[in-house]
């Protein structure tokens, strides 16, 4: 028996009620991120995550239409003193909401597991820095490639560089 995800494209994935369960899922991450200071919602364990938890982090980011300021959890790579996120929203059609306000206002804060608070800077990872930190981040979370033949965009490789 798989506890992994579907091969194929699951029927309803890019529905309005995956996106709102996606959400309701995050909120509470970061609730309980917050409130055990990482011991509890630091690592996923949800499809190949299951077998092989993965690091999470929480990303502020800022509504580049109303200004809000909201926290998302999300899986991450270290890479050296980068942190590498994956813009992948489960092989939905569009980009989370989080990837263009990190677009529009790159320098923001993540919070790591029992390190606390960390300054960052947002950028796109170009094809080449794409192409090397793809494999990585497959063998991070095999799911990710999943991901990437279930949607017909190319899933943004985000880099968070210190600053």
């Amino acid at each position: 028996m798989g506890l992994g995800l579907p091969e194929e494209k699951p029927q309803g994935l890019d529905s309005p009620v995956t996106v709102k369960i996606i959400k309701l899922m995050a909120r509470t991450q970061v609730r309980v991120f917050r409130l055990t200071n990482g011991r509890v919602g630091a690592t996923w364990r949800i499809g190949a995550g299951f077998r092989k938890p993965v690091p999470t982090l929480l990303l502020d980011h800022v509504g580049r239409k109303s200004g809000t300021r909201f926290t998302t959890p999300l899986l991450y790579l270290e890479d050296g003193p980068d942190l590498v996120v994956v813009a992948s929203q489960g092989g939905l059609p569009r980009n989370p909401q989080w990837y263009p306000n990190l677009v529009a206002h790159p320098d923001t804060t993540v919070h790591l597991p029992r390190q606390g608070v960390r300054r960052v800077r947002a950028r796109t990872a170009g094809p080449a820095e794409r192409a090397e930190l793809w494999p990585r981040l497959v063998e991070l979370y095999a799911d990710f490639e999943k991901y990437a033949r279930w949607t017909d965009r190319e899933i943004p490789v985000v880099v968070l560089e210190p600053r």
